[in-house]
């Protein structure tokens, strides 16, 4: 493998760069992309269970859902439903309460909420005994995917009646969906609930709360929870911390970020790649790209490595810091660094690109994209047709559209439609309308002519 130090320095010699300190980032950068490309994969999980056991197909089932597949949350749901199935089908065995929860578990956090309830409404079926587990379940479709809040109240008035008491995940579970629509007041009502059942919370019960106050800009107010939960024994997770950490760097309060990290062993927290990528994120964007680079040596002084979300935040950095032609050329190149690219790295150049008012370019790179076999997903085709709008192809934009690949996406619809509707071409635009709502992208209110 050629050192990543070659293909760089050839970029700075076509641009005819004087070695600087944005010259020493791309080497840096082109560094991490190679050392993180080579990072041996995740062995593969296999396809059955050692035994025809449920307890065997359960220990898989929860095996996909946790890695989600290389397709995403979706395609780990989908196989641990498979195993679900092939319970039934094939083996004529009886799933048991942890098979059925761990699937429609699987599927709720893969945004697939009917199917989880059907999965629940089989279990029933079957007639077999809904467990805390398998009800904290409905109550988290009910709260967090369908924000049907009745319902859920009434799964934990059935749970109390039942003998099946409800425990601090289901109770953490309600608080979560009841913060995340803003119905703060509400859950700490839950939560004085759930303290007089003898109920005790924990860091996952109070961080969606932290969470919906850092969301309002009420930082004072998460701060004062955050001493409430230390003061009553509850010690904040490093999840709860990194809550606060996202409300600082948006508020550009970096200094206290800084506070935070270096009382962090005292306070009995240790910062992950979560913390970091985190704080890198609110310095790039706030222009301070050489010092979320430094971070990077303080994570591998801790025993941490970047991900791939670290590394695209760094690739957004570079663009931020020099230009996005320059990102652009490392995309081009890296086959010559080692750096196996995704397409949230072009995503990400190509957005720049956008900002840059450099359409073609955005065109050009959407095809490197292409030719390397690589699958762009609905963001790409957003970006894309945006381009070919605003370059006055539009008849271009509507073939893509058109065309069997396009993943359907209403962002990228509104965006023909805007430009249609501006050049007077009210038809064009309907027969592009209705496409969506055939494609079924469209939501209501999503059309902005």
């Amino acid at each position: 493998m050629p050192s990543p130090s070659r293909p760089i320095a050839r970029l700075l010699h076509l641009r005819r760069l004087s070695v600087s300190p944005r010259d020493h980032l791309l080497l840096r950068f082109a560094a991490l992309a190679k050392e993180l490309s080579e990072q041996p994969a995740p062995p593969p999980l296999p396809s059955r269970p050692r035994s025809p056991h449920p307890y065997e197909y359960n220990r898989l089932m929860s095996a996909h859902a946790a890695s989600g597949g290389r397709d995403g949350a979706g395609a780990g749901a989908e196989r641990a439903l498979h195993l679900l199935d092939e319970m039934r089908s094939l083996l004529g065995r009886r799933p048991d309460t942890a098979c059925f929860t761990t699937a429609a578990a699987a599927l709720s956090s893969a945004s697939q909420p009917g199917a989880a309830l059907a999965v629940l409404n089989a279990m029933a079926a079957n007639d077999v005994a809904p467990d805390a587990a398998a009800c904290t379940v409905l109550v988290g479709v009910y709260a967090c995917r369908l924000r049907w809040f009745d319902a859920a109240y009434e799964v934990v008035r059935w749970m109390a009646a039942s003998g099946v008491a409800p425990d601090v995940v289901t109770y953490s579970t309600l608080i979560s969906g009841l913060c995340s629509a803003g119905r703060v007041a509400e859950a700490l009502g839950v939560l004085d609930l759930m303290l007089e059942e003898g109920c005790q919370p924990n860091a996952h019960t109070y961080t969606p709360i932290m969470h919906a106050y850092c969301v309002s800009g009420m930082i004072h107010e998460a701060k004062e929870l955050l001493e409430t939960m230390t003061a009553a024994g509850f010690a904040p997770s490093t999840a709860t911390y990194n809550v606060l950490v996202e409300a600082l760097c948006k508020a550009g309060a970096f200094k206290e970020v800084d506070a935070l990290l270096e009382e962090s062993r005292v306070k009995g927290w240790m910062p992950d790649t979560i913390t970091y990528s985190t704080y890198m994120d609110g310095l790039c964007k706030a222009g301070r790209v050489d010092k979320s680079f430094t971070l990077v040596d303080k994570m591998l002084s801790e025993g941490l490595h970047p991900n791939e979300i670290t590394l695209n935040i760094l690739l957004d950095g570079v663009c931020r810091r020099s230009t996005a032609w320059v990102a652009k050329c490392l995309l081009e190149c890296s086959a010559e660094i080692g750096w196996h690219v995704n397409v949230v790295n072009y995503n990400t150049v190509m957005r720049r690109l956008c900002d840059e008012r450099k359409w073609l370019a955005v065109i050009k790179l959407f095809g490197d994209m292409v030719k390397k076999g690589m699958a762009p997903n609905s963001w790409t085709f957003s970006i894309v047709v945006h381009s070919l709008c605003k370059l006055g192809k539009l008849r271009e934009a509507l073939c893509l559209l058109g065309s069997e690949e396009f993943v359907a996406d209403v962002v990228a619809y509104n965006t023909l439609i805007r430009h249609l509707s501006f050049l007077g071409k009210t038809y064009e635009a309907c027969l592009v309308l209705h496409e969506m709502i055939d494609k079924g992208s469209f939501t209501s209110g999503a059309v902005v002519l």
